[in-house]
């Protein structure tokens, strides 16, 4: 794997980073520097996976520019087999893929279509933004299912009567959206307001309350408020700034700086202000 060093991150900002500007350039050209010679991304010591790479090109895509590492990931992500895959998993390599540009296989598209709502109120999540990320209208019967998994609060869980959290409200409320639920509807309102209780007093958002603040809950909530008409207000990206890194990466929190390469990567679209599906 061709993991480029701390040292030589100026060098790619200089370079690489074609096209790329804003607060989230320099992350991406972090992300740029995690990319294995096969196109997939991996932490530091680790074998590159599909879901990694999604989350990395995702961040590219955000950020802009990165050609060559974009047309390199899409090459990895095609190449992947979908016999293993959760449908959540291969939700999030469409959505990569067309945000990458790239035509998506028919047989992809297939198996998603396919998806019915079960107990992971997640995959239903997923199979949405994937099928808006190809054009495609989500059938009311997963629309109806979300809204059928909104709790009493207002807020989302990954599974169906779970403990609500602050990430799938936040991918929640993107889903709703992109299947053109309005900003205004009460189903948005309600989880949008729900949302807003997960944030901290650090201007942080926390993945369920009571706990401390963190960079991927907090970008969540940022996309999500973006994507309802929302404006998250400075306190948040305050709280991401005081987590980045000089490479560009982040951290997890202010007390965790584990799986940057995957915080970083879910962190760009929200500084870039880019809701999923990116389209």
């Amino acid at each position: 794997m061709r993991w480029v060093t701390v040292a030589l991150v100026g060098a790619v900002l200089a370079g690489v980073a074609v096209g790329a500007t804003g607060p989230s350039a320099g992350s991406a050209a972090f992300l740029s520097t995690r990319q294995s010679a096969n196109g997939g991304f991996a932490e530091q010591g680790r074998t590159p996976d599909g879901p990694l790479t999604a989350w990395a090109a995702l961040g590219l895509v955000a950020a802009g520019g990165f050609p060559a590492e974009r047309a390199s990931a899409a090459e990895f992500l095609r190449a992947r087999s979908a016999a293993d895959e959760s449908d959540a998993d291969l939700a999030l390599r469409v959505v990569a893929l067309a945000a990458l540009g790239d035509t998506v296989e028919e047989s992809l598209v297939a198996r998603i279509r396919r998806h019915r709502p079960g107990e992971l109120v997640n995959e239903t999540v997923w199979t949405i933004l994937a099928l808006r990320a190809v054009g495609e209208q989500a059938p009311q019967p997963l629309v109806r299912a979300i809204l059928a998994a909104q709790a009493k609060s207002g807020a989302f869980s990954w599974l169906r009567g779970g403990k609500p959290d602050s990430n799938d409200t936040a991918a929640a409320i993107q889903a709703l959206r992109a299947t053109g639920v309005a900003a205004k509807a009460t189903s948005v309102r309600r989880a949008v307001n729900a949302l807003r209780g997960f944030q901290n007093r650090d201007g942080g958002f926390a993945l369920t309350k009571g706990r401390a603040s963190d960079a991927q809950s907090t970008a969540w909530a940022i996309q999500a408020l973006l994507s309802a008409g929302e404006t998250p207000g400075k306190p948040p990206f305050r709280y991401l700034s005081r987590l980045r890194r000089s490479d560009g990466s982040y951290r997890y929190s202010a007390r965790y700086g584990a799986t940057p390469v995957w915080v970083t990567a879910q962190v760009v679209p929200a500084l870039a202000g880019r809701p999923f599906p990116l389209r």
